[in-house]
């Protein structure tokens, strides 16, 4: 009995990872009020949050409010996108992250 508490747990964790390990996603940021909550977030001007970023199937999924099995299936025929209906910590990174590369 004390295995299965550990294997649902192993399990749980690795799933994630294997979501996240299959690609980026194109993550449409046009959403006002997502732009608006990552500008806040990031004490930014709404103006500097790009349109778009990439970040692992996983994450956008979550912030897209999609399964992660679509996005995996739009991988196969190109390049997966979605529209961000919120927004993460891993999402406001991935935008810092472009910011500072402009």
């Amino acid at each position: 009995m004390r295995i299965l508490p550990f294997a649902v747990a192993l399990a749980l964790a690795a799933t994630p990872a294997l979501a996240q390990n299959q690609g980026l996603v194109v993550v449409d940021l046009t959403n006002a009020e997502v732009a608006n909550n990552i500008a806040r977030d990031l004490d930014i001007n709404v103006s500097q949050v790009p349109v778009n970023v990439q970040v692992p199937i996983g994450i956008a999924a979550a912030v897209c409010d999609v399964n992660a099995s679509v996005l995996a299936q739009q991988k196969k025929t190109g390049s997966p996108t979605c529209k961000a209906t919120s927004t993460s910590a891993s999402v406001n990174k991935a935008v810092q992250k472009a910011i500072t590369s402009q």
